[in-house]
C-alpha cells in the first residue's frame, strides 16, 4: 500500500535506505521514473477522481471552507496538469553533480564543490493532493527520498497518487520506498516525525501558523517553513490606475485560497479619492468581502466596507476577503508591509522607477513585484517545474522551494599523496 502502516521511525528508516540508492541513480533512470509517473497519472485519471470524490463526500471534508474544498478538489484538467508538471520536472537539468566551484589549492589539491541530495525530505501538508505529485517529482529528480504526511480529509486522494508514483518507481527498477505516505497520527505522529534525527534530513511543513507553532515546540530535525502568505499590493501615486485595478483584482481573486494571493490592498493618499471607489467596486462585483480603515470607508460610496480590526491586517484570509488601507507615502507602505506581512510576496504598482526601487529594497520579502500580480510566486511560473512550497526564511532557501533547494553540497578534494605538515 502507498500509506505506511508501520511506525513513523520504521517508515523513515525505509526512506533512508531508498535515499542512498537514489542519490547515485543516473539522470536517465530518474527521468524514466518520472515519465512512467506522468503516463500512469493519465491512464488512472478515473481512479484518481473516484478517490477524490470519496474524500470530498466524507464527513472530514464537510466543514471545510469553500477555498479549502477548492484546494482539495481534483478534475481531469488538474490531473492532466499534474502529469504535465511531472514531465516539466523531467525536462529540467539534473542538479545532482553540478559543479559549483573548482580550483587548485596551494597544497596542490584539486578541490571541487559539487551539488548532492539532502537525503530524506519529509513534507507535512494540508488539502491539496497535487502536492503529493509535485513533491514526489521534485525529490525523485533531485535524488532524495520523501516521507509525505497529508491531511486526513485527503487520505484517499493522496493514497491513490502516492501509489502511482511507487508503481512507476518499481516499474523502472528504482526503490518504491523513495516515496512513502504516512497516515494520520495527530499531534503525536507529527511530533514523532519531527524528531527523527539521523533519518529525516529536512522537514517542510506546508500550512498555517498553527502548524508552524506546533513544530517549533518539538522539532529536532532541520525545518524549512513553507509559511503563510499575508501578501500586499501597494498602489503608488504615480500608478497607471487601470493597470492597478487589474493587478489588485487578479492578486485577490484569481485563486484566493493560495499563499500568494493578496490579502491587503494599500492605496496612496494622493490618488485615494479617485482610485478607492473604482477598485472597491471592482472587488465587490466579484464577491470580495471588504474591510478597511476610516479613510477607505469615507471614499467607499455605495460599496459596503466593514471596519477593519487590528487582527485583519495580520490575517491570511485564504478566501474572498480583503483589507484595504490608505497610506501617505512609499515609506508608510513599506512600514505597513514589514509590520504585518509574512515575508512572502509583495507588489507595487507605479510609474516611478524611484518608488519601485525604494519599495523593492525596503520590503523584507522573499518576492517583490513591480507592476505585476503577487500570484506569480510559484515554482512553475519561475521555471522550476514545480515547488514544494514557498520559504519565507533567509537561510538555505527563500522563495519557491524547487530541486536546487532540495540539495546541499560537498567538497571533493583530489590529491597525489599530499599530507599536511
Amino acid at each position: 500500500m502507498a500509506v505506511a502502516e508501520t511506525t513513523v521511525a520504521a517508515t523513515c528508516a525505509a526512506a533512508k535506505r531508498a535515499a542512498r540508492t537514489l542519490a547515485s541513480t543516473s539522470t536517465g533512470a530518474k527521468n524514466a521514473a518520472l515519465e512512467a509517473t506522468a503516463r500512469l497519472l493519465e491512464e488512472r485519471t478515473a481512479e484518481i477522481l473516484e478517490a477524490n470524490a470519496a474524500d470530498l463526500a466524507d464527513e472530514h471534508a464537510a466543514q471545510l471552507s469553500a477555498a479549502l474544498r477548492d484546494r482539495l478538489a481534483l478534475s481531469a484538467d488538474r490531473v492532466a496538469a499534474m502529469a504535465a508538471g511531472v514531465r516539466a520536472v523531467a525536462a529540467l537539468e539534473d542538479p545532482v553533480g553540478e559543479e559549483l566551484e573548482h580550483r587548485t589549492l596551494a597544497s596542490g589539491l584539486d578541490l571541487r564543490k559539487v551539488r548532492v541530495p539532502l537525503g530524506v525530505v519529509a513534507v507535512v501538508y494540508e488539502a491539496r493532493p497535487n502536492v503529493t505529485i509535485d513533491c514526489a517529482a521534485l525529490t525523485i529528480k533531485s535524488g532524495n527520498a520523501i516521507v509525505l504526511r497529508g491531511s486526513s480529509y485527503a487520505e484517499r486522494s493522496n493514497g491513490a497518487l502516492a501509489a502511482i508514483v511507487r508503481e512507476a518507481l518499481a516499474e523502472t527498477d528504482l526503490p518504491a520506498d523513495a516515496v512513502l505516505l504516512l497516515a494520520g497520527g495527530g499531534h503525536e505522529g507529527l511530533a514523532e516525525l519531527a524528531t527523527q534525527d539521523g533519518l529525516v534530513d529536512l522537514l517542510i511543513p506546508r500550512g498555517g501558523e498553527g502548524l508552524k507553532a506546533a513544530l517549533k515546540d518539538v522539532a529536532t530535525v532541520p525545518v524549512m517553513y513553507a509559511a503563510a502568505g499575508n501578501c500586499h499590493v501597494y498602489v503608488h501615486a504615480d500608478a497607471d490606475l487601470e493597470m492597478a485595478r487589474r493587478i489588485a483584482v487578479n492578486a485577490k481573486v484569481q485563486r484566493p485560497g493560495v499563499c500568494n494571493a493578496a490579502e491587503t490592498l494599500l492605496i496612496d493618499a494622493a490618488i485615494a479619492a479617485r482610485f478607492v471607489p473604482a477598485v472597491l467596486s471592482d472587488l465587490d462585483a466579484v464577491g470580495v468581502e471588504l474591510v478597511g480603515d476610516e479613510r477607505v470607508r469615507s471614499f467607499a460610496g455605495e460599496v459596503g466596507v466593514g471596519a477593519a480590526t487590528e487582527a485583519d491586517w495580520d490575517d491570511e484570509f485564504l478566501g474572498l476577503k480583503m483589507a484595504v488601507a490608505v497610506v501617505d507615502s512609499v515609506e508608510d507602505a513599506i512600514e505597513h508591509v514589514n509590520r504585518h506581512g509574512t515575508g512572502h510576496s509583495e507588489a507595487i504598482v507605479t510609474g516611478s522607477e524611484e518608488a519601485a526601487e525604494e519599495f523593492a529594497a525596503g520590503v523584507d520579502s522573499a518576492a517583490v513585484y513591480i507592476n505585476a500580480s503577487t500570484r506569480f510566486t510559484d515554482g512553475f511560473e519561475y521555471g522550476m517545474g514545480a515547488e514544494i512550497g514557498n520559504s519565507t526564511q533567509k537561510l538555505h532557501a527563500r522563495g519557491p522551494i524547487g530541486m536546487r533547494e532540495l540539495t546541499t553540497f560537498k567538497y571533493v578534494a583530489r590529491g597525489d599523496g599530499q599530507v599536511r605538515e
